[in-house]
Parts: C-alpha cells; structure tokens; sequence
C-alpha cells in the first residue's frame, strides 16, 4: 500500500509499472518519497510563515496544508513530465526550467525554516532595533512638544525675572531709609527725620508692588507650568501610544530582513540542503540510465503517436480521392448537350422577366 502511494507520488503509470522488475520499481519509489516528504517540509514551512502574519494556529495550518499540496502537485508535475531520451544534453535542457523551478521552491520553503531555526537570534535583532525605534520615537515626539514647552519656560522666567529684579529694587530702598535713620547716608542724621519718612514710604510703596507682582507672576507661573505639566502628560500619552506599533514590529519581513542582518553562512547551507532536497528526484532521472518503464512508456507514446499520424494521412488521402472524383464527374457533365440545352432555356426565362420588370418600373414612373 505504501509502495504503491510512493509510485502514485512519483506520477508513474501505474499500469506500466506494475509489469515492471522491483529494481525499476523501488526506483520511482524513492522519487515519489523525496515529493512527499519535500511537501511535508512545505507544509511545515508554510505553517509557520503564515502563523507570524495571522497570529491563528488553525488558520496558519489550514493554508499550510493548502501551500504543501501545491508544492506537492508542482513537484510531482516535475518529476512526471522528464522524459529520458538518448542525448543528457538534451535531457538537461528539457529539464532546465524544471529545476528553475524547483530552485525557486526551494527558496520558498528554506526561509520560514530558518526563521524558526535562527528565531532566538533574530528576537536579539529586533529587539536592539525596537529599542533604536523606541528612542528615535520619543526624539521624534519630543521635538513636536519641546519648542511650545521651552517658550512657556521663557516666559516663566521673565516672570521670576520680574519679581527678582522688583526685590532687588525693594531691598534698595529698604537699605536707603535704614542707612538714613542709622545716619550712614543721605543726611548722616541719626533719627527718624522728614527725609527718613520719604525715604520709609518710596520703600513701602516698592515692598507693596512687590507683593502685588509676586501675588500676579505667581498665578501666572502656575498657570504656565500647569501647561508644562499638561504637555508632558500629552507627549507620555502619545508615547504610550505609538510603542505597541513598535512592540509589534515583528512581522514576517521584519524577520526576514533580522534574518539578513545575520551571518549569511548558516542559512545558505540550509538553504543548500532544501535545494538538495527538492532537486534530487529530478537529477535521479537524469543520471540514471533509460530503464524498463522509460522504454514501455517510449514504446506506448510511440504507437499512439504512430496510429495518430496513420489516421490524418488517411484523411488526407481521402480528401484528395474526393477531390479527384468530383474534379472528374463536372469535367463529364459538361460536355452534356441536355445540362447545356436545359440552362440556357432558364437564363432565356430569367433575361424574359427581367425586361419585364424593367419595363413595368419605367413605366410607373411616367
């Protein structure tokens, strides 16, 4: 039963092989192994590739089972339509695009599994190029916020600036009426003079304003850094919102392009071996010599050939004698007086009715 789905993988005819040795037969078993077992890889291979992108476990395997009987049909199709003949040369290039194409198979069925064989190394990847992302990101963030954050901090300080400059102001004319009334300047009195109240009230007025600036740029500073403090929750929002697009940065070309980052080697040597893989049943007909089934295959494709060929000659001989005959029998007829007599009493009729007609037209139009 196994040997005979090997043989049916194989894409042999069955009729033909059954009255074939074993030797020819364990031959195209082997063939038909190498197909089967080359679609079981690309079902696997196909699986995972479509599980990175769906994230679905059923749905991953259902279009892998469908990927991996493409490819089993596509390889059998191969297999099937190598005809051996007496010149390699010619063998080879009947093969050529057929191993093009199991070439490209190859390619196709090779990268999912290297991306499950090299996946640890390729999280490493992309975790150093998510972290990159993550940085540029909030770079990126930050300089939509920064400018607006660093014009409110400005004004902030030209409002300290104020009210530094209003104390600086204050404690002068704080220091003015002390020095008066200590007798170290101005009039060097010692004493509460007229020149001590003047100098007491500039003070008080100062110190007022100075309370009623500190009491505005203080409103307004906590106004100001409220604002800040709305912006930076706004640029940690926005940061918050766009990381998940960066921790899903794990798509399948992102992994294939982490792949290609990696020493090249190892995933060429596996892609060798998938290669080897898919092109073996091709080179086994190729370098192995014509055997029985080559021969009762040639011998069937050459007798229907032949009975084709037998059947549009025929036809065409009996097109020709057709021909011939009816060339014959018109070149006998007409020589007949009667056929002769007979048509030119009807060409005599219709010249008759004719004239008639004519005539009647022309005279209605009179």
């Amino acid at each position: 039963m196994l040997k005979k789905f090997f043989l049916i993988c194989s894409g042999v005819d069955l009729k033909l092989i059954d009255n074939c040795a074993n030797g020819e037969q364990n031959k195209y078993v082997g063939i038909g192994a190498t197909v089967f077992f080359t679609a079981i890889m690309a079902t696997i291979a196909g699986s995972y590739a479509l599980f990175t992108v769906f994230d679905n476990p059923y749905t991953s395997i259902f279009f892998g089972i469908i990927w991996g009987l493409l490819i089993f049909n596509l390889d059998r199709f191969i297999v099937a339509t190598i005809k051996k003949n007496d010149s390699k040369w010619k063998e080879f290039l009947q093969a050529s695009p057929r191993i093009l194409l199991a070439i490209i198979i190859a390619v196709v069925i090779s990268k999912p599994l290297e991306l499950k064989i090299f996946e640890k190394e390729i999280n490493q990847v992309l975790l150093t190029e998510k972290n990159q992302m993550t940085l540029d990101n909030k770079t990126q963030i930050a300089q939509q916020f920064t400018p607006e954050i660093a014009k409110i901090n400005s004004e902030i300080e030209v409002l300290k600036t104020e009210i530094a400059t209003k104390e600086t102001e204050t404690d002068a004319l704080y220091e003015t009426y002390i020095a008066e009334a200590e007798g170290r300047k101005g009039t060097k009195l010692l004493g509460k003079g007229p020149v001590y109240k003047e100098k007491r009230e500039k003070h008080d007025a100062a110190l007022a304003e100075l309370n009623q600036l500190k009491t505005t740029n203080t409103d307004k500073i906590n106004q100001k850094e409220t604002a800040i403090a709305s912006l930076i929750e706004n640029q940690k929002l926005t940061e918050t919102k766009t990381q998940p697009i960066i921790n899903n940065f794990d798509g399948l070309m992102a992994r294939v392009t982490a792949l290609n980052k990696l020493p090249w080697l190892p995933s060429f040597f596996i892609f060798l071996l998938f290669l080897a893989i898919e092109t073996s049943p091709i080179f086994a007909k190729l370098i192995s010599p014509k055997g029985e089934y080559d021969f009762k295959l040639q011998d069937q494709e050459t007798a229907i050939k032949t009975w084709v060929q037998q059947q549009v000659n025929q036809r065409e001989e009996m097109l020709q004698a057709d021909i011939d005959i009816n060339k014959k029998v018109y070149e006998d007829i007409k020589n007949e007086e009667e056929i002769y007599a007979y048509k030119q009493k009807m060409a005599r009729d219709l010249l008759k009715l004719q004239a008639d007609s004519f005539y009647k037209k022309q005279q209605k139009m009179l």
